[in-house]
């Protein structure tokens, strides 16, 4: 007899959505676990700037993937996609209940669909591959890629800047090679039976949340939180101290600009962010669109039947 799949019930939305308080709210229902799906809190250290749930509400509600590395080492899509599968394996087997939710969508595809199927590109990446390239020519990508991936460079021309560049963003995103994922034939094989929830929030609600989280960072001390990460060698070179809101606060403590205008930066960047994930999730045909709080009655209602192998 063949084994069920696990089920997972993932939470989606943009940032400032509501995406922890509903995961927190489901599994609090029906004792689940969260599996966070987030790049930045799974550093230690940084907590305000990250939204990371404080440790007493971890404490009721399990969370996973959180608060498992320093800010200096490396994780990227296929690391968290060997985290999330092994850590949703455990808790299958214990019988619990999962709920995924974190806000960066590329680690659920990854999770979901494979690490090639549906990777969206990264634009800083390719303007920096673009930049080299205008440098140096595309023979020099095509050279870096021979020494990190041969299998794919032979099947590429060296002229050909647009594959040989999208198999180097491909191993930048996942660490993997493109040869050795394709070889996997995992695509469109599905590991786990899930279901997607998208969180809906009309636009200038949005904005109006996102202005509220970034002046309760700051209220609660985001600055502190940066001089304190600096003061202990994490300087702001670290990918995680680049990310929205660190970087911003990282030029106000080098003296680039003034506290007012770092938090107006963390605002419009946020919000441009959250503008870049809606355009990613409503092209994603399997989500579910609520509006919450009005369809939790309805969310814990599908959660429900997807744990019962409905």
């Amino acid at each position: 007899m063949k084994e069920k799949k696990p089920r997972l019930l993932v939470i989606l939305g943009p940032t400032a959505s509501g995406k922890s308080r509903l995961a927190m709210e489901i599994a609090g229902a029906l004792d689940g676990e969260i599996v966070s799906s987030d790049s930045l809190q799974v550093y230690r250290h940084l907590d305000i700037g990250t939204a990371k749930p404080p440790p007493e509400e971890r404490a009721r509600t399990p969370h996973h993937i959180v608060d498992i590395l320093e800010p200096d080492e490396e994780f990227n899509a296929g690391t968290f996609r060997r985290e999330a599968s092994s850590v949703i394996e455990s808790l299958a087997a214990a019988g619990k209940k999962i709920i995924v939710a974190g806000g960066t969508y590329l680690y659920v595809k990854a999770l979901l669909s494979g690490l090639i199927e549906g990777l969206p590109a990264d634009r800083g990446l390719r303007a920096a591959l673009g930049k080299e390239r205008a440098e140096h020519g595309p023979e020099y990508l095509y050279r870096r890629l021979a020494s990190i991936d041969p299998e794919s460079a032979s099947k590429i021309h060296p002229r050909d800047y647009v594959r040989t560049e999208r198999a180097l963003e491909v191993y930048e995103l996942t660490g993997q090679k493109m040869s050795l994922l394709q070889s996997l034939h995992e695509f469109g094989v599905r590991d786990y039976d899930y279901v997607k929830i998208g969180i809906n929030v009309q636009r200038e609600e949005l904005r109006r949340r996102i202005d509220a989280r970034v002046d309760g960072m700051i209220s609660a001390g985001l600055v502190d939180e940066v001089r304190r990460l600096r003061a202990v060698g994490y300087g702001p070179g670290l990918k995680p101290m680049q990310s929205i809101g660190y970087k911003e606060i990282n030029a106000y403590l080098d003296g680039e600009i003034d506290l007012e205008r770092a938090v107006e930066l963390i605002k419009r960047d946020t919000k441009r962010f959250a503008k870049r994930q809606m355009t990613w999730l409503r092209a994603d045909k399997e989500i579910h669109w609520l509006d919450i709080p009005d369809g939790m009655e309805k969310v814990l209602e599908i959660a429900e039947v997807l744990f019962r192998g409905e």
